[in-house]
């Protein structure tokens, strides 16, 4: 039962995003805003209920790392609505965010792998652990000299 809502849910969320990213251009600034704010609400919905999700016995962890995953995916996916999908993507991908951006993919991938097909909770929960940094990382990326100061504040407390 839980499953076939989560399909519909998941089929659902790609359905609005596929819309979004087709009309993202031709918006009005007010409608973006809403777009933004209502999918980054989902994205932080998602990532609470995965949280929530943790502590049901035996599928907790895999429900965690999928809700988790999909939570950021659909936060990271708001600022769609503010730059537009070309846009995105290309500043996703400039020198200074690209290893950054691929850490992030890479832990989003491999946290649902590890629920899906290799079943190895442990694996799951360190990947979600490697995603929340990657992503935190990455956000410092939009922030002028903030992984500078955080690359120097980790200097002065391991010195």
């Amino acid at each position: 039962m839980v499953s076939v809502q989560f399909c519909i849910c998941v089929s659902h969320i790609w359905h609005c995003a596929r819309n979004a990213v087709v009309e993202a251009s031709s918006l009005s600034w007010g409608t973006r805003i809403k777009g933004f704010i209502a999918c980054f609400a989902a994205g932080i919905v998602c990532s609470l209920l995965g949280t929530l999700l943790l502590w049901v016995p035996r599928k907790g962890l895999y429900l965690f790392a999928v809700f988790y995953t999909f939570g950021n995916i659909a936060s990271i996916g708001s600022t769609v609505f503010l730059m537009g999908p070309m846009k995105q993507l290309k500043r996703m991908f400039e020198p200074t965010r690209l290893i950054a951006t691929v850490m992030v993919l890479l832990c989003f991938t491999l946290t649902l792998c590890s629920a899906f097909w290799w079943h190895n909770r442990g694996l799951a929960l360190i990947f979600c652990i490697l995603q929340s940094l990657a992503l935190t990382w990455y956000s410092l990326s939009f922030i002028p000299y903030a992984r500078d100061a955080v690359k120097k504040c980790f200097a002065v407390c391991l010195a």
